[in-house]
């Protein structure tokens, strides 16, 4: 929830710091939402062919390399479209395989609770990544420190199924 919300909440603010023109973050919105449609239907058909965990752990390294290249990358519009497609990709697809590993875990019996409680800790991370962002950036005038807790927090969830990558898993 971190991500999502700091993107959608800070994406305008992130093109205005990179010095380029409102109309940049109107595309790049755009940009986020028609890929994120792309994504979200992309998991869902490869959900179904590969393993959750892998898929799982492959979208939040995608992530992570993502927020990193584009803070190497020079600052322009076309840099910031391609950052925006990926980050779509990614923006909401983790929802299929992980509402399909709770199942898969702990049966469909109990998916409305715990997909409910998944759900909730996804609100908290979103408070967080649209309330930090502001902050960080009022304090420093720079979102370099959210970036920084974003690529952190997109390799912490990597980390998590990784154990459990093993064949003997479920």
């Amino acid at each position: 929830g971190f991500h999502v919300a700091f993107l959608a909440t800070h994406l305008p603010g992130v093109v205005e710091s990179c010095g380029l023109s409102p109309q940049w973050a109107g595309w790049a919105l755009a940009m986020l939402g028609g890929f994120n449609i792309v994504g979200s239907l992309g998991i869902g058909w490869a959900v179904g062919r590969w393993r959750m965990k892998s898929l799982l752990s492959l979208i939040y390294a995608v992530r992570a390399v993502a927020v990193i290249a584009f803070l190497l990358a020079p600052k322009t519009g076309p840099v910031l479209l391609l950052f925006a497609a990926v980050m779509g990709l990614t923006f909401l697809s983790t929802v299929p395989p992980t509402a399909g590993l709770v199942a898969k875990f702990f049966g469909p019996a109990n998916m409305a609770l715990l997909f409910g409680m998944v759900m909730l800790s996804h609100q908290v991370g979103g408070f967080l990544g649209a309330w930090l962002g502001g902050k960080v950036f009022e304090s420093t005038g720079s979102f370099a420190g959210v970036w920084i807790v974003d690529i952190l927090l997109a390799i912490l969830a990597l980390a998590v199924p990784i154990p459990a990558l093993a064949p003997a898993a479920v």
